[in-house]
């Protein structure tokens, strides 16, 4: 994994150098490049493979991946995650983007539905029995897929802590008219790397750390190496190349000194270093999911600021 976020680093900034190790505070990447990413042990190869890896014709976006870390703010996003920073500079990222309040819960929810559902602490499903729709089951409905691929989680849908697995940052498993759904969709993170092989990513996917990978017990650094490594095989597969999935990785919350004013990156193949200052939220990516999936936004995000439109992405609900 190492070895793939280093070459990461390099085709997105034009070097050659290290990704080190995953403790240590790196400095701020402040180079940008045109070249995108594959899979290999050298930049020379990821250099060479960049035409398989962008699109050779404009595609519309019909998939979403959406990762979370944890209780940073722009600031510290964008000098502790060199890796991330590089991927944001080359494709597109919002530095107006809030998050919708604290704690963690209550965001995942906001991002998941639109709406914090009246939650205000980080209990788990069985104190907080969330009805109505998610952006997961939304998407089912109307004939799309939905996945969500949780680090650490035992089994699917799992709705208890357990080890590094937080279930507050699993946000489907709160929606009790979706268990169905969720126990046959909401799986462990070994079921991710498949489908990006097989160009099988859902419509609607979110990707959840570990509270290590997610930098809410880790430094920072190591959510960067874990983040970059998914994002070089995500970007080595074919929903990448054909430009049919767009990826986004945002902070559920900022470390409560920042006015909540979070690090947003916004991957696709049609970005080329898009620096949007719209004032988004987490409704703004709930909407998103609607966008993508062509469905009706739920809560909230019928009213928020459309990502599609600030990031300029041809979305397959536009």
């Amino acid at each position: 994994m190492l070895g793939a976020a280093a070459v990461l680093l390099a085709a997105c900034t034009g070097g050659t150098g290290s990704a080190g190790t995953p403790r240590p505070t790196p400095a701020t990447s402040t180079s940008t490049s045109t070249s995108t990413v594959a899979p290999s042990s050298t930049a020379s190869t990821a250099t060479a493979t960049a035409s398989a890896s962008t699109p050779s014709r404009t595609r519309r976006v019909d998939k979403l991946l959406v990762v979370v870390v944890e209780n940073h703010s722009l600031a510290q996003m964008r000098a502790q995650m060199p890796l991330t920073d590089a991927l944001a500079k080359r494709y597109g990222q919002a530095t107006a983007y809030r998050a919708t309040t604290h704690p963690s819960l209550p965001n995942y929810l906001a991002i998941a539905s639109g709406s914090t559902q009246g939650v205000t602490d980080d209990r788990p499903p069985a104190a907080h029995p969330v009805q109505g729709s998610s952006v997961f089951g939304a998407a089912l409905a109307s004939g799309g897929t939905a996945a969500v691929y949780a680090d650490g989680m035992p089994q699917a849908c799992w709705q208890r802590n357990a080890g590094t697995y937080a279930v507050r940052h699993n946000p489907w498993t709160y929606f009790t008219g979706e268990r169905s759904s969720c126990a046959a969709h909401d799986l462990p993170i070994t079921a991710l790397e498949p489908a990006v092989a097989a160009g099988s990513l859902p419509t609607a996917g979110m990707l959840v750390p570990d509270t290590c990978h997610d930098a809410h017990d880790c430094p920072l650094a190591v959510a960067d190496q874990w983040f970059a490594g998914w994002a070089t095989r995500i970007m080595a597969g074919p929903d990448w190349r054909s430009g049919r999935v767009a990826v986004v990785l945002t902070a559920d919350e900022d470390d409560d000194h920042s006015g909540n004013v979070v690090l947003t990156v916004v991957l696709h193949p049609s970005l080329h270093g898009r620096v949007v200052t719209t004032a988004l939220t987490h409704y703004s990516l709930a909407r998103l999911y609607a966008e993508v999936a062509g469905t009706t936004p739920l809560g909230g995000a019928r009213t928020a600021p459309s990502m599609a439109a600030a990031f300029g992405l041809p979305v397959a609900g536009g």
